[in-house]
């Protein structure tokens, strides 16, 4: 078992303890290490000031690359990473192609978001060496400035000199680094500090073992809502528990009729996996938080959250996915659905979504369980899935309505349907009655606006500063209308921001 974390930044071996690994990377980069170009503005990771490159081994041994918020993220979460900084960028005297760009297309003012915007751009172009001006401002929606208006950094980043444009494995040789990532990552991680502690399991059957002994431990995949919380001083974080970086829960395993996420499978990863296998759903993850979010958040951080405004949520509901949750084997009698396979010191049932939560921000589990997995049905022969979302901003936005809509047909005949409302209850909300009058009825406009009126009955919003009560109660009815057109003409998902379609 180590007692530190082992991380590389621009290509320098550090080793990590006490209370250190708790400390935002940011903090860590700035105060510590004196990379004073990574910067800090929102604290929440919205404005991307903070992006630094995260690079980690990947199975088929390489390391792959992507931007993330340094500012909500701990320098626990690095164990067995490269970070690479700004200042990262410039190796031997030689400048980087995107900051020259940067400069060469006067892409900056007051500068402060700069270092952000480089980060981004470099990212995208270590992957897409060719990018259009489309992918160039997709992977910028993380990145907020104040100052140019935005065209100049787009123009840059679709002006780099390809020439001067050198692969971070150039920069940065990979073998030695995947060398020790790959003898360090069997190692349990334990590090403490005052009292508290930082664990990184390499096994699943660790890591229920340390939640058993430390059933208020804060659980960490990706960090993005915790790490919000904590900056606001809204939360505390002592005993951390790391379950993102746990290889046997990193995967998504497509099967014919499931899809199943693991825990530690970031929302980018599952973007990937349903852009060609689940495009119902896809819509709906590229719109979830930025580029920049998605590379370190999780889908069973969306659901272990908790928020009846979580985007991915409605759509989990209609369709009846399964949390799978895992414990540490026990002779006294399990919760309902427990099994236990033979061998295992692990006891794991799964439950469906309808009855995982009990209330706001409240769940079944228990202070020894952990999410490992997400089970979600694929749609069937006549299934139909419509995912929507509406939020001030079209992007990088907190919803105010968020909806999902199942629904199986007999040619023109409704056979079934699910509707989820989100953002209209302290939980996303069912509409059974809704339900009951559209199922058995035929395909119609004038249904479709009827049942819109008896969706209002069953929802209660309330008034805040994403929406009034009265604006809500409309969207709930207006959302089926306009699943309805959807329907008739093809569309695939649809989301709503800033009053405008996808």
């Amino acid at each position: 078992m180590r007692d530190h974390v082992l991380l590389f930044i621009n290509g320098r071996r550090h080793e990590v303890r006490g209370a250190a690994v708790f400390a935002p990377l940011s903090s860590f980069l700035r105060y510590e290490l004196e990379k004073t170009g990574t910067k800090v503005v929102c604290a929440e990771g919205d404005c991307g000031a903070c992006a630094v490159l995260v690079g980690r081994a990947t199975a088929d041994g390489a390391i792959r690359y992507e931007p993330v918020t340094s500012c909500i993220a701990i320098v626990g979460q690095f164990d067995l990473a490269h970070v690479v900084t700004v200042e990262g960028l410039r190796r031997n005297g030689h400048p980087h192609a995107v900051p020259e760009a940067i400069v060469a297309n006067h892409a900056t003012q007051c500068g402060f978001c700069t270092p952000g915007f480089v980060v981004s751009l470099c990212g995208l172009l270590n992957e897409h060496p060719s990018p259009t001006e489309g992918d160039v401002r997709a992977a910028l929606i993380g990145n907020l400035c104040r100052c140019t208006g935005y065209q100049s950094i787009v123009e840059a980043g679709t002006r780099v000199d390809h020439r001067n444009l050198r692969k971070l494995d150039e920069l940065y040789p990979p073998p030695a680094m995947l060398e020790e990532m790959a003898v360090r990552a069997v190692d349990d991680v334990r590090v403490e500090d005052g009292g508290r502690f930082f664990f990184k399991p390499a096994t699943v059957e660790s890591a229920v073992a340390f939640r058993a002994q430390h059933p208020g431990c804060t659980i960490l995949a990706g960090g993005t809502d915790v790490g919000v919380q904590v900056n606001k001083g809204t939360r505390e974080m002592r005993d951390v528990l790391l379950l993102g970086a746990l290889p046997g829960l990193r995967t998504i395993a497509s099967g014919e009729d499931h899809l199943t996420v693991g825990a530690g499978a970031t929302l980018t990863d599952l973007e990937r996996a349903t852009r060609e296998g689940y495009p119902e759903l896809y819509p709906m993850l590229t719109r979830h938080g930025s580029p920049l979010i998605r590379n370190a958040g999780t889908l069973a951080g969306n659901v272990a959250n908790g928020s009846p405004i979580g985007d991915a949520l409605p759509a989990l509901y209609v369709l009846n996915a399964e949390i799978e949750l895992a414990r540490g084997a026990t002779p006294s009698p399990g919760a309902p659905g427990e099994r236990r396979g033979e061998g295992s010191p692990l006891t794991q049932r799964r439950i469906n979504i309808h009855e995982f939560f009990t209330g706001y921000k409240r769940t079944v589990m228990t202070p020894e369980e952990l999410i490992t997995a997400i089970h979600i049905p694929r749609l069937g022969r006549e299934e139909i899935l419509r995912v929507y979302k509406v939020s001030k901003r079209r992007d990088l936005d907190i919803s105010s309505f968020t909806a999902a809509v199942w629904l199986r047909r007999s040619g023109e005949t409704i056979a079934d349907v699910r509707i989820a409302y989100g953002g209209v209850g302290p939980n996303i909300v069912r509409l059974p009655r809704t339900e009951a009058m559209l199922r058995g009825q035929v395909i119609g406009e004038a249904l479709f606006g009827r049942a819109g009126v008896v969706a209002r009955t069953e929802i209660t919003p309330i008034s805040d500063v994403r929406g009034s009560t009265d604006y809500r109660l409309q969207l709930a009815e207006n959302i089926l209308l306009k699943f309805y057109f959807d329907l008739v003409s093809g569309a695939n998902s649809a989301m709503v921001g800033a009053g405008q379609e996808s």
